[in-house]
């Protein structure tokens, strides 16, 4: 009988539920509301309390220097992973701030999202970890070649190092919940919908024969160097990504017009440019609306720079989440092109049964950077069921 009621526990639990953390902060209403809903519906126990900033009530908080950081977020956190060796899976809640000033990595070399650079925790103890510097028309920044960048193998802690850091946010506590129900639902019915493709003509289009591209390369004193890419690469992603999921039978619409796609429902996946499509409608971007267990990336700089309420600026994923999209990357500030995830390596990894949390990781070739990822990591509707 014991057996048998073991046996139940974790097909009700799911087997992954022991590799998530989850960090509440105890600051803030909406993170304890938010953290306390997803360790209920998914059945995880693992818990870290700290204490910080609410950046759930004002935008300036959304920005915490790292001096606080390392006190109130990293140094608790080292503790418990260190006596918790098997997490893999980090979840963030809204309430915690999205970016650091002052760090190692990042913008300038100091201002990484608080995510990534919580991804990357390891990597400077990790052999083989490489940390570059980025360098565009006088931009710079430095950050780690993610190690888990377009693997096939599946995602452990202990493999690869680092951790797979998303965020349950959104523009109100309801929305962040919401993408916990999306996730479960999803995983019940299985998926439902179609995946947009949205480029740019205006663009032309890259070397098909090149993507998904790893621009990583070593410059003479031993220090790596990555080049942005070129919109029309980003552009033949999409077209690869296209004739990928056509192939595996997965329901796919790619445009390759200059109209801006907008206004379109049943959708399963979605990737554009965003604002930066130069026939953007920001009235139909805000009326796409997603199926549960949807995942969406654009190509937008910024589009993660807040989840509160605000005017003006480019494209925000915030309005995604509000479109019950379930999962999506986004940027704090600045990444540049080449740290925007790869149609190709998402849609191929998400569609073949893997996490949502390992698919957007795959697909991205940087951590310790601006990255945001939104949604429950355990997230897969095109997992065995």
């Amino acid at each position: 009988m014991i057996q048998l009621l073991v046996a139940l526990a974790l097909q009700k639990s799911g087997p992954d539920v022991s590799r998530v953390l989850v960090i509440e902060n105890t600051a803030s209403e909406a993170s304890v509301e938010i953290a306390t809903d997803y360790l209920q519906l998914r059945h995880v126990k693992n818990l870290l309390k700290v204490q910080c900033p609410d950046s759930a009530v004002d935008q300036a908080k959304e920005t915490l220097p790292y001096t606080e950081f390392k006190t109130e977020i990293e140094t608790p956190l080292r503790a418990y992973l260190a006596n918790h060796p098997k997490i893999d899976f980090i979840v963030l809640t809204k309430g915690i701030p999205i970016r650091l000033t002052g760090a190692s990595t990042g913008e300038s070399g100091t201002q990484p999202s608080l995510d990534s650079f919580i991804a990357s925790l390891d990597y400077a103890d990790r052999k083989g970890s490489i940390k570059i510097t980025l360098n565009d028309s006088g931009f710079t920044g430095k950050a780690w070649v993610n190690r888990f960048w377009n693997a096939n193998d599946r995602f452990s802690h202990a493999k690869f190092g680092g951790y797979l850091v998303t965020r349950l946010d959104g523009y109100t506590v309801d929305q962040a919940k919401l993408l916990v129900r999306y996730s479960v639902d999803s995983e019940k019915s299985g998926p439902t919908g179609t995946i947009l493709l949205d480029t740019s003509a205006s663009h032309g289009l890259g070397d098909l024969k090149m993507v998904p591209r790893s621009i990583v390369n070593a410059n003479l004193n031993g220090t790596a160097v990555l080049g942005e890419l070129n919109y029309n690469e980003y552009d033949a992603d999409m077209v690869v990504a296209g004739a990928l999921l056509e192939k595996k039978k997965v329901p796919v619409r790619l445009d390759r017009t200059d109209t801006f796609v907008g206004h379109v429902g049943d959708l399963m996946g979605y990737c554009s440019w965003g604002s930066n499509d130069p026939k953007f409608d920001a009235a139909g971007y805000g009326l796409l609306r997603f199926n549960p267990g949807a995942i969406a990336e654009t190509a937008v700089s910024t589009s993660a720079r807040t989840f509160l309420p605000t005017t003006g600026g480019q494209s925000l994923i915030a309005d995604l989440i509000k479109g019950r999209v379930t999962g999506v990357k986004g940027y704090c500030d600045e990444p540049l092109l080449q740290a925007v995830a790869s149609p190709t390596i998402l849609f191929d990894r998400y569609t073949s049964g893997w996490t949502l949390a390992e698919s957007f990781y795959a697909a991205s070739r940087l951590t310790g950077w601006e990255d945001i990822v939104i949604g429950d990591p355990l997230c897969s509707p095109y997992g065995k069921r």
